[in-house]
């Protein structure tokens, strides 16, 4: 059975290690606050100026005054604090974010990432994603496996603009969970029910499997 949106953001949660500062791209990434462990520490920080961001607010809670880089309504955590873009920005060029999380369009099998234009369709602009990318060390990528027409978006290559360029380490999509190697994408884990096979048709890029492949663990 091939996971929905929370639930993959649900499996990423499980990268999160204590005392982490995560960057939530927009999309499937802002869920993952949701699914944190509440026994360990983390900082979620926005490219918009937050630093301590919680779960979504429940409705009729929310502050229009208190959002994310995605514009949605957000809450925050006891310490939480609020800066200028330039402020927020030092902080990702300087690498002082642990793990950042993003949404993509397309990613290669070499580590690629095309997440910010459709061309022809209008954009609003890049946003953080180009800094994210360079400056991050640690990028999971969190986007649906294949797109409506069913082509796969797990490529040998991107056709879309690219935002940055061997930065992705890891792919969490409704089939599987994949790492990035200089030989390709080495499957990890597999949604439960999904088989090998499965995966295999959904993905255009070099698809290394060794050994028998576990299903993920979502509890």
């Amino acid at each position: 059975m091939a996971l929905d949106k929370n639930q993959i953001a649900k499996r990423i949660a499980k990268e999160v290690k204590d005392g982490y500062y995560v960057n939530l791209g927009i999309g499937i990434p802002t869920l993952v606050a949701n699914f944190v462990r509440n026994d360990i520490s983390v900082e979620f920080q926005s490219e918009n100026g937050v630093l301590g961001m919680g779960p979504f607010p429940f409705e009729g809670e929310e502050d229009a005054d208190i959002i994310n880089a995605g514009k949605q309504t957000i809450t925050t955590l006891p310490g939480a604090s609020f800066f200028d873009s330039a402020f927020s920005f030092g902080m990702i060029r300087s690498q002082k974010v642990d793990l950042t999380i993003l949404g993509a369009m397309e990613v290669s099998e070499e580590g690629d990432i095309a997440n910010w234009k459709i061309p022809g369709k209008m954009v609003k602009g890049m946003g953080g994603a180009m800094d994210l990318v360079a400056s991050a060390e640690n990028i999971i990528v969190a986007m649906m496996h294949v797109n409506k027409a069913g082509e796969s978006k797990v490529l040998k290559k991107c056709t879309l603009p690219l935002t940055g360029v061997g930065c992705v380490k890891k792919i969490v999509t409704e089939l599987a969970v994949l790492e990035v190697t200089p030989k390709g994408f080495k499957l990890l884990e597999r949604a439960p029910g999904v088989s090998v096979e499965e995966i295999k048709n959904a993905t255009e890029g070099t698809l290394l499997i060794e050994g028998d492949i576990p299903e993920m663990i979502l509890d």
